[in-house]
């Protein structure tokens, strides 16, 4: 079954709240949505929602990438032969992960529709469901509360804190939560990248009883070597995010000495499925836990992480988030919440619907 036609297009989206990390804050996200046209009328929708600050490429870019000669070019092609068509992708846009991600996840949606399956079932589902984090960001000590008691109310069970701008605040807001849930709400931390390490272990040192389930990306990119001076079991929870763009970063960080403990994928980091898929087959051979995430996204990019985070065995922990951000989407049904776990539908594809 061939192509028959390909359209990209932007939409800027309006969050439901502004939110805060350690360096910026959003009030609206740019996305971009592809469609790709099969003969029969098939139509695989993929999205990208590229973070510049980590991968150097904005939305702007990657519309105008989709817009190229190279990608109207695939009208014609063969769905049946999308792995090849997404390899002659990466190699045409190198590092251009929003552009890479965009492509594989069209393609993925247009294949799984044409052979009447879901991706997960075609990769073959491993893990049933797991809860997802949910967020919040930098926030004084009470606002944070108030937004645990939010989220704890609609159900979620796991809470990922931002921080990284001032420890000692960062710590009392750790504390306060672990003091009111105990082990009924877990805690994740995100620094991104916020802090030097000796804060790291001042942070370490002063929530070591709070149960953390892991910390993200605390050091700057380059700065992964001061991690040796942690021991295994605090290296353990240290989570890669920034770090990890594709598969070469994530062989050099399974070696004997690994700074470590979890790798955290997102498909707009390393350009889509098959990306992914590299870095998780690296992270198993090492045995290393994988922590699925995302930026602010569509249900579409969302739901495409969800099916290939449950097709890998060593995947532990979600954060998939990104669209309970957005006040409006251009699809619903790709996944449904329940009890704080997604669980996916196992329709065609990617089993979301565009809304009419």
């Amino acid at each position: 079954m061939k192509i028959k036609s390909v359209i990209p297009y932007l939409k800027k989206l309006a969050l439901t709240k502004p939110y805060t990390i350690a360096y910026n804050t959003f009030y609206d996200v740019e996305l971009v949505f592809l469609e790709i046209e099969l003969e029969n009328g098939i139509i695989g929708l993929g999205s990208a929602s590229p973070a510049e600050e980590v991968i150097g490429e904005n939305s702007e870019q990657t519309l105008q990438n989709l817009q190229s000669e190279f990608v109207q070019g695939l009208v014609g092609r063969d769905i049946r032969h999308f792995r090849q068509i997404i390899f002659e992708t990466h190699q045409y846009f190198p590092l251009l992960a929003g552009t890479q991600a965009a492509i594989d996840l069209a393609l993925h949606d247009a294949f799984g529709k044409f052979l009447g399956i879901s991706i997960v079932d075609f990769y073959g589902q491993k893990i049933k469901y797991l809860p997802t984090s949910v967020t919040i960001g930098i926030m004084d000590v009470n606002e944070t509360l108030e937004e645990a008691k939010n989220y704890a109310q609609l159900g979620f069970k796991v809470l990922k804190v931002k921080t990284g701008i001032d420890v000692e605040e960062d710590i009392e807001r750790v504390i306060r939560l672990h003091e009111i849930y105990k082990n009924n709400l877990k805690i994740r931390v995100d620094a991104n990248q916020g802090y030097t390490f000796e804060e790291l272990k001042f942070f370490l040192a002063k929530t070591a009883k709070t149960n953390l389930e892991l910390i993200e990306q605390p050091l700057k990119v380059g700065q992964e070597s001061e991690l040796f001076a942690l021991n295994s079991e605090e290296c353990k929870l240290i989570a890669a995010d920034e770090s990890l763009k594709n598969a070469k970063a994530a062989l050099a960080f399974s070696t004997i000495h690994q700074p470590f403990g979890i790798f955290n994928i997102k498909l707009m980091k390393c350009g889509g499925i098959l990306g992914a898929l590299e870095i998780a087959n690296i992270a198993q051979q090492a045995n290393i836990d994988l922590f699925w995430g995302c930026n602010d996204e569509s249900i579409v990019s969302i739901t495409a992480a969800l099916h290939i985070a449950y097709s890998c065995q060593n995947t532990r922990y979600l954060d998939l988030d990104g669209s309970f951000d957005l006040a409006e989407d251009l699809v619903t049904s790709g996944f449904r919440l329940e009890d704080g776990c997604l669980k996916i539908n196992h329709k065609a594809g990617f089993g979301y619907e565009k809304i009419v």
